[in-house]
């Protein structure tokens, strides 16, 4: 067998470039999906914290989601629970975020 060496590459340079390509695609648009999904529990009950913590980021947008988590302990009950049924984050995550708040406010 000869060697192809470079040549080799050369011809599976393409295929690699796209395949990552779709990668990228198929990743970046799952986080758009699930930055993009507004319930309407979502709608009802956290209107009033969106428009105090995050009215400056556009609805449906990455930007949001991360000001939403930032202000996690901030926000509302109700909220939250919208939040968590929605799947923008876990109860687990909360129940740590309280966890949290309580051992710096003793």
């Amino acid at each position: 067998m000869r060697y192809l060496g470079p040549l080799l590459l050369t011809c599976y340079r393409p295929v690699i470039l796209v395949s990552m390509f779709c990668l990228v695609c198929a990743t970046s648009q799952t986080a758009w999906a699930q930055a993009g999904t507004i319930t309407p529990a979502m709608q009802n009950n956290c209107a009033n914290d969106y428009k105090r913590f995050c009215g400056e980021y556009g609805l449906q947008s990455s930007a949001l989601n991360l000001c939403m988590r930032k202000a996690g302990a901030k926000l509302s009950p109700a909220c939250v629970r919208a939040l968590v049924q929605a799947g923008k984050v876990s109860q687990a995550e909360v129940d740590r975020v309280k966890a949290q708040m309580k051992k710096g406010g003793s």
